[in-house]
C-alpha cells in the first residue's frame, strides 16, 4: 500500500527494523549517515537500496529536517555505492518515491539504484487519450 509522505515517521517500518538489526540485510555500504543493501525483490540485475539512518519519511521530509551533514553524507553515499558497484558506465537509474501517487511502499526515505540492463523510459508515455 502506498505511503502518504506527510505522515509521521513509523519506527516499525521494515527499514527502521533493518537499521536496528532486527531484520538482516545484504549490506554493501554503511557509514554514519547511510546504509546500502541489496533489494530482496530486485527489479533489475543490480538493485541496491540506500537509506539515511535518520527517521525521514520522504525526500521532502529529509530536505526540510535533516542536518547539512546528514544530507551531504546521504547524497555522497548514493554516489559512492554506484561507483563502487561499477555502475557509472554504462549507467544506472536513481529512483526515490514520495507519497501515494508515486507508489511509495515503505515510509522511510530510500533511493533505489537500478542497473545491469537497459531500463527503458522513465514512465509509460500517455498518448493524450487517457
Amino acid at each position: 500500500m502506498p505511503v502518504d509522505a506527510t505522515l509521521p515517521y513509523d519506527d516499525q517500518n521494515i527499514f527502521a527494523r533493518i537499521l536496528r538489526g532486527e531484520i538482516p540485510s545484504k549490506k554493501v555500504y554503511e557509514d554514519d549517515h547511510a546504509l546500502a543493501f541489496h533489494d530482496i525483490a530486485p527489479w533489475s540485475p543490480t538493485h541496491i537500496l540506500v537509506i539515511p539512518k535518520g527517521p525521514y519519511v520522504s525526500w521532502d521530509d529529509f530536505s526540510m529536517r535533516a542536518s547539512d551533514a546528514e544530507i551531504a553524507g546521504f547524497v555522497r553515499a548514493v554516489g559512492l555505492v554506484a561507483r563502487e558497484a561499477g555502475l557509472v558506465e554504462p549507467g544506472y537509474r536513481l529512483l526515490a518515491n514520495a507519497g501515494p501517487h508515486s507508489h511509495q511502499e515503505v515510509p522511510h526515505l530510500h533511493v533505489h539504484i537500478l542497473a545491469g540492463r537497459p531500463l527503458g523510459p522513465m514512465l509509460v508515455q500517455n498518448d493524450g487519450r487517457g
